[in-house]
């Protein structure tokens, strides 16, 4: 079997974006003495924030939280783009070291667990030269996200090979694009297209036209938080920034809550917003309507109201139809309208990919993560020593990494002091639902494909980061949910 030769880790994290660093900051902190590798495939950290290349990419959650606790996020805009959320992990990467425990174009192609010798054994492929590595290690964070770093989703389009511009999704922006002067087609309603359309107006396109099939709720937020700028004043900038934070959790969860208990009211204050930014006259009952209650899907934030800006000044215009075919000079629509384009961007959405697709296998059986139910949002049923990290689809991301990583070194140093080598979570008969309880495309199309969650803690997939800071930090990491075992290893194993 495995060599011990091979090298071998406590820890072997997958993925150096948001997710990986923050475990990377964990397990140097509240583990000191964990040995422990990131593998990032691609040649960069960053994860989304280094592979999207569109223009005006950014953070539609605010900075005070999507920033790590432990990171103060001292950089005036609130909302804020790619180039400096890439800045804040790098500073992050630096401060803390981590930098050294990253190993780029490092791809992991498999991961086989060995309950006998209490371990996994893990393939790699690099990128760069090709060559074949195998590691061991006693866990294994996957910390990729859930996103298809590989291919967006793009439907097909009747006639589209009729098109005679270029078609771009912008999950694969080439850096090359010029669209100065020309007219552009937006097929999408989420943030990627209320992002792309004031982007590309201000930045040289004769005209943007987003095209949706569906209206989403979008709202116009403050990209600069006078309220955090007065704290951070008055307190310093550190317990500036955990006010703000403590601030923008609440107000989160009560937006949040505003939405699912009432959300006709939602609907008018949202829909008032929408009126009061748009052209007087603007068909908001067509195309900002949505068929849909507010955060069924995630709201769209656009900072200063950028997106209507765009629309007022006449750069940027809205199309609610449905797409009949693509012709030579456009789209034409169902109603019969054709839509001129020289460029057109399939803002279609994105595919997932649980622990970014790599082979896994459990003493010899490949792993069907939808015959498995999610364990604190965090550990599979019947899976060993695997964790990985989901953030929040009704809140900022990190916040639920935070706590992921928290409790996972809260888990080592518990089976460091007893002398535990295996756990695993064991599920009682019950309920299940899907594990991730939201509409949107990109998790309707993967449902078949993901594990499910049960009906009650620790197997619910909770969106309330209040109950989960509350559950995670003051009650102990052992229940009777949780298998702890001490696994005799064979001699060769432990050489």
């Amino acid at each position: 079997m495995t060599s011990i030769s091979e090298e071998h880790v406590d820890v072997l994290v997958v993925g150096a974006g948001i997710s990986g660093i923050g475990v990377a900051r964990y397990l140097l902190t509240d583990q000191p003495g964990t040995t422990f590798v990131v593998l990032e495939g691609r040649a960069a950290l960053g994860g989304t924030w280094d592979l999207f290349r569109y223009p005006g990419i950014r953070s539609d959650s605010d900075l005070y939280t999507f920033g790590y606790r432990f990171k103060p996020w001292t950089d005036a805009k609130s909302i804020a783009g790619a180039d400096r959320i890439l800045a804040y992990l790098y500073d992050t990467v630096q401060e803390y070291g981590i930098d050294r425990y990253i190993r780029y174009h490092h791809n992991v192609i498999a991961a086989a667990w060995s309950t006998a010798d209490a371990r996994w054994t893990v393939q790699v492929e690099r990128s760069d030269t090709g060559e074949q590595l195998t590691l061991t290690a006693n866990w294994v964070f996957g910390a990729t996200g859930y996103y298809d770093y590989d291919a967006g989703y793009t439907p097909h389009f009747e006639g589209q090979e009729r098109f005679r511009g270029p078609i771009v999704h912008p999950q694969h922006w080439p850096e090359d694009l010029d669209y100065t002067g020309k007219k552009v087609v937006v097929i999408g309603s989420g943030a990627t297209a209320v992002t792309l359309a004031p982007t590309m107006a201000d930045t040289g396109a004769e005209h943007v036209t987003v095209l949706q099939r569906t209206p989403t709720y979008v709202l116009p937020v403050p990209s600069v938080d006078k309220i955090a700028s007065m704290l951070s004043r008055l307190l310093g900038a550190e317990r500036g920034f955990a006010a703000t934070r403590a601030k923008n959790i609440r107000m989160q969860r009560v937006i949040w809550s505003v939405c699912q208990r009432f959300p006709a009211l939602a609907r008018r204050l949202i829909r008032s917003a929408n009126r009061r930014a748009l052209p007087e006259g603007f068909d908001v009952d067509t195309h900002f309507n949505p068929p849909y209650n507010p955060w069924d899907q995630r709201l769209c934030s656009v900072p200063d109201g950028d997106f209507f800006r765009a629309i007022r000044d006449g750069r940027a215009s809205v199309v609610t139809d449905r797409i009949r075919t693509f012709t030579e000079n456009g789209i034409l629509l169902d109603s019969g309208q054709e839509v001129e384009a020289d460029l057109i961007v399939t803002a279609t959405g994105l595919n997932l990919k649980l622990l970014g697709g790599i082979a896994i296998s459990v003493d010899g059986e490949p792993l069907q993560a939808r015959d498995h139910i999610v364990y604190r949002g965090m550990m599979l049923s019947g899976v060993p020593n695997l964790a990985f990290a989901i953030g929040y689809t009704n809140s900022s991301w990190t916040l639920k990494v935070d706590l992921l990583c928290e409790h996972f070194c809260a888990v080592l140093a518990y089976m460091q002091r007893y002398r535990y080598n295996l756990c695993v979570p064991e599920a009682p008969n019950m309920q299940t639902r899907p594990m991730l309880d939201f509409a949107a495309g990109y998790v309707q199309r993967a449902l078949d494909k993901l594990p499910r969650q049960g009906d009650k803690f620790p197997w619910n997939m909770s969106m309330n980061y209040l109950d989960d800071a509350r559950h995670m930090r003051r009650h102990p990491v052992t229940n009777e949910h949780l298998r702890f075992a001490r696994v005799p290893v064979r001699e060769e194993m432990s050489a």
